[in-house]
């Protein structure tokens, strides 16, 4: 499984932007799946819901399906959170996996920089980031993408990943 991560701290754009490069992808005949790695407890369902009420009475696993999704929600009752390689093994099989987070996995990584943000690069001190999308130039000879051209950046990720053609995955 082919996968590429975006890296860069809160509120530099890492969202807008794989939203963006995920429909270039798509749009390309590309299976594109995604991994978030969240920093926060976050929670998909709520009180009330039949799943919600599941869980919370003790269940470790809740699928819930219907006819447009399906949603798998594990509890993990103290147990560790799950490594990136953990979280690839959980996804069907796709193109591209998009990871957004894990900034310090040692993964190829595209770093989301906006110095107006007021955070350090991390691409100085990462040898794992192979190329930087921000707003502004930089002084690096990482290849530099704008951050307002995900087509540009797609086809980075198309070319780090050599990716040229979709595989044939049915959707």
């Amino acid at each position: 499984m082919k996968f590429i991560g975006f890296a860069g701290w809160s509120g530099s754009g890492k969202t807008t932007l794989i939203e963006q490069v995920i429909t270039v992808l798509e749009a390309r005949g590309l299976v594109v799946s995604l991994i978030k790695h969240a920093h926060h407890e976050f929670d998909i369902d709520y009180p009330g819901k039949d799943s919600h009420r599941h869980r919370h009475a003790g269940c470790r696993e809740v699928l819930v399906t219907s006819a447009k999704r399906w949603v798998m929600m594990h509890e993990l009752r103290g147990r560790s959170e799950l490594t990136l390689s953990e979280a690839l093994s959980q996804l069907a099989s796709c193109d591209v996996v998009l990871v957004e987070g894990f900034k310090h996995e040692p993964i190829p990584k595209i770093e989301i920089y906006r110095p107006e943000i007021g955070k350090p690069a991390l691409y100085p001190d990462d040898p794992c980031v192979i190329a930087v999308a921000s707003n502004v130039p930089l002084a690096t000879a990482l290849p530099q993408l704008d951050i307002n051209d995900p087509a540009a950046v797609a086809a980075f990720v198309l070319q780090a990943l050599a990716l040229d053609q979709p595989t044939g995955l049915s959707r």
